[in-house]
């Protein structure tokens, strides 16, 4: 693990090359870089909203991106089969007729959708493939926080919250990458929206307690 501020690009220039150094190729870049948990408002509108907070939003979910695809995809084209995902927050089938909390988190999650649809484009002529994952609802250590459970008693969290049944831990988005990584006709996928539970119908692999959760089904 190496700290970086991926908005600095002089910084993530120097991690691209350290890992040129280090390993010589790139196979698999996850974007996956967000952060803005607490800067966004639930149903306000971009009128009422902290405008700080939520350009601040735009930046980590949107530049970050485009600066690290920026440094490290010209080592990853060095190699035939690389594989770009994008992390994201719904698929394209459902954010596209869905308002997502406000403004600002709306553009970012649908923004990173049309990344990966942009970046389908320019890596599949040069060998390489680029797809956008959304996981479900996903029991990361900051949603257990906030409901007071813990992974072994998750589901004691049901009776304030009963959807929270759908929801999935971050190792099954982990499968997904796995799976296309490991897929050689990965290509197919390209410049595509997929989810967890989606290629956990087409890849066959479960959750750590043998389900398969699709929040988007």
């Amino acid at each position: 693990a190496v700290p970086v501020d991926h908005l600095r690009p002089a910084a993530v220039r120097d991690l691209v090359d350290r890992i040129a150094t280090e390993q010589g190729r790139l196979d698999i870049l996850v974007n996956d870089i967000w952060g803005g948990e607490k800067l966004f408002e639930w149903d306000t509108p971009v009128w009422e909203h902290d405008l700080d907070n939520g350009l601040r939003l735009l930046r980590l979910a949107i530049d970050t991106h485009a600066v690290t695809s920026h440094f490290a995809l010209p080592l990853l084209l060095r190699r035939p089969g690389g594989l770009v995902v994008e992390m994201t927050d719904g698929t394209a089938e459902h954010n596209r007729d869905t308002y997502r909390v406000n403004l600002f988190y709306d553009l970012a999650k649908t923004a990173v959708l049309r990344m990966a649809f942009a970046l389908g484009h320019e890596l599949g002529p040069r060998g390489a493939t680029a797809v956008a994952l959304s996981p479900g609802w996903m029991r990361s250590e900051l949603m257990l926080a906030l409901f007071g459970v813990r992974e072994d008693n998750w589901r004691d969290a049901l009776a304030r919250e009963p959807h929270f049944a759908i929801s999935e831990t971050p190792r099954f988005t982990g499968r997904a990458v796995a799976a296309l990584a490991a897929d050689p006709t990965v290509a197919r996928f390209n410049g595509r929206s997929l989810s967890s539970g989606g290629l956990a119908r087409e890849y066959g692999f479960t959750d750590l307690d043998g389900s398969r959760p699709d929040a988007w089904r």
